[in-house]
C-alpha cells in the first residue's frame, strides 16, 4: 500500500520491530494544539473542543451539519484527523448557539467546551497534534525491540526527525484512491474521475462495499447502485443522484461532492508526486535534514515553523550558513508539491523532481482545471524533514507506546514506520 502512494525506503536503518498499528482506535490518540480564535461575548461562531471516535472528518462534518439543520459550509477546523483514532479537535459553527452545540447526539462525539467567537476556524490553523500510539503484536521479543527502538531514537534525534512524507490515511487508509481521482481530475479525464471514486472495487475493503462497487463497474447500472449503496455513502450516493438524471454530465457529479474534499482530491495528487519525490532523494543517500547545492530552504515563521511562502536558494556561497540554520531548527529543505506555478530546486535535488513530474506525463497548465476553476492548485513548496518533539518510547507486556508531538501537517504513521520498518 505504502509503494501505491509512492513511500518508498526509510531513513533508518535500524531493524524493525513489526507490530500492528491500530489494533483499535484507542490506540491511536490525537489531540490537536490549536491557535483558538479569541472569545467574543457577541460574536456570531461556536467555536466548540470535541472528541470523535472512529470518524472521517468529511463525513463527520456531514453528520453534524444534519444533526444541527445547518450547511456544512458553516462548519469550520483547522485540519483533517486519522478515521480509525480517537481525536480532540476544534470545529466552529456559524450562527449556532452554544446549547445547541453542547447537546449534540452523535455516536462517539463527545462535546467538551465551547465558546463565542467573531472569527471561525480555517483550515491550517493549528500548531500541530499531540499524539499517544500504541502499537501491539511486536514481530520481535522484548530484549531485541528495546535495542532497536533506541538505536532509532538515536538515529532520528540525530538528524532532527523523520520524512515527512504523506501517510497512506492521506489517500485513504481503506481506499487509497485520492491521488488516483486527482490524476484523472488534472488531466481533464472527469468520467474516469467518478469512476475510480464510486465503482473502483480494491482488494481489502469492506466486503458489501467491494461488491456494490463491483456491480457499479462491471454493469453501470447507476439505478441499482443507488439502492443498492448503503445509506453511510452519502457522499457517492450525491454523485449517483446527479448521474441518474444526466448521465453524461460527469463534471456536474462531481461538483455534488463538497469543495474541501474535491480539493483533497487534487492535493492528494500533489501529495502522491511529493512522496516520490522524497523517496527518490532518500534512495539517492541525499540527506534531507541540511541542504545541497540547488536546494531551496524555507526559514521560520514567527512561531518556529516552516514559512512555505518564502525560499532560499542554495548555493556554494551560503551553504554552510543554511546547513547550520537546519541543524538548529530554524531552517527546512523543501520538496516541491508541483502546481500550475512551480517553483523548482536546482541542482541534484532539481533533477529529481523534473523527471518524476515527467514521468507522469503533466505540465503545469494542467492544474488549472476550468470546468472546476476552485479546485486549480498553483502548487507550493513543503519542508521534506517533520520534527519531532518531546519523543517518549515505552514497552510493554509485548507493546510499544510512542507519545510525541508533531508539527502542523505532518503524519504519525510516517515515524512510526521508521520504528516498525512494515506497511
Amino acid at each position: 500500500m505504502e509503494r501505491d502512494v509512492g513511500i518508498v525506503g526509510y531513513l533508518t536503518s535500524t531493524p524493525g520491530v513489526g507490530g500492528t498499528l491500530k489494533d483499535a482506535p484507542e490506540d491511536f490518540v490525537v489531540e490537536e494544539i490549536s491557535s483558538p480564535p479569541p472569545p467574543s461575548a457577541e460574536g456570531r461562531f461556536t467555536v466548540a473542543t470535541i472528541r470523535v471516535r472512529n470518524w472521517e472528518t468529511n463525513r463527520l462534518v456531514r453528520e453534524l451539519a444534519r444533526a444541527l439543520h445547518v450547511s456544512r459550509r458553516r462548519i469550520g477546523f483547522a485540519g483533517t484527523k486519522d478515521k480509525h483514532a480517537v481525536t480532540t479537535r476544534l470545529f466552529s459553527f456559524e450562527g449556532i448557539p452554544i446549547e445547541a452545540v453542547r447537546e449534540l447526539h452523535l455516536k462517539d462525539v463527545e462535546v467538551l467546551d465551547a465558546f463565542r467567537s467573531d472569527r471561525p476556524l480555517e483550515i491550517g490553523g493549528l500548531a500541530g497534534n499531540r499524539f499517544h500510539i500504541v502499537i501491539k503484536k511486536l514481530a520481535v521479543d522484548e530484549a531485541t525491540a528495546a535495542r532497536s527502538v533506541a538505536e532509532t531514537e538515536r538515529a532520528l534525534r540525530l538528524v532532527g526527525g523523520f520524512p515527512s512524507f504523506f501517510g497512506v490515511q492521506r489517500f485513504g487508509s481503506v481506499r487509497p484512491i485520492t491521488h488516483v481521482v486527482g490524476r484523472h481530475l488534472v488531466r481533464g479525464e472527469f468520467r474516469e474521475a467518478v469512476e475510480a471514486y464510486v465503482a473502483n472495487p480494491l482488494e481489502g475493503e469492506n466486503p458489501e462495499s467491494y461488491e456494490v462497487r463491483s456491480a457499479l463497474r462491471d454493469t453501470g447500472d447507476v439505478q441499482q447502485a443507488l439502492r443498492s449503496y448503503p445509506r453511510a455513502y452519502g457522499f457517492e450516493k450525491a454523485i449517483l443522484n446527479r448521474l441518474a438524471t444526466r448521465p453524461e454530465d460527469f463534471v456536474g457529479a462531481l461538483r455534488a461532492l463538497p469543495f474541501n474534499l474535491l480539493m483533497m482530491f487534487v492535493h492528494g495528487y500533489q501529495s502522491f508526486l511529493f512522496n516520490r519525490i522524497l523517496s527518490e532523494r532518500i534512495r539517492r543517500g541525499l540527506p534531507i535534514h541540511e541542504p545541497v547545492a540547488g536546494d531551496l530552504v524555507l526559514p521560520a515563521d514567527l512561531r518556529g515553523l516552516p514559512d512555505r511562502s518564502r525560499t532560499i536558494e542554495i548555493t556554494c556561497d551560503n551553504l554552510e550558513r543554511a546547513a547550520k540554520r537546519c541543524r538548529e531548527g530554524k531552517a527546512w529543505v523543501s520538496g516541491i508539491l508541483y502546481g500550475s506555478e512551480p517553483e523548482w530546486a536546482g541542482g541534484e535535488p532539481g533533477q529529481i523532481e523534473k523527471a518524476v513530474v515527467a514521468s507522469e506525463g503533466i505540465r503545469p497548465e494542467d492544474f488549472i482545471i476550468p470546468e472546476i476553476p476552485r479546485i486549480s492548485s498553483k502548487g507550493t513548496r513543503r519542508e521534506i524533514l517533520a520534527p519531532i518533539r518531546d519523543l517518549v518510547s515505552r514497552l510493554e507486556g509485548g507493546n510499544l507506546t510512542l507519545a510525541f508531538e508533531l508539527t502542523r501537517g505532518s503524519y504519525a504513521t510516517s515515524l512510526v514506520r521508521e520504528f516498525t520498518k512494515s506497511e
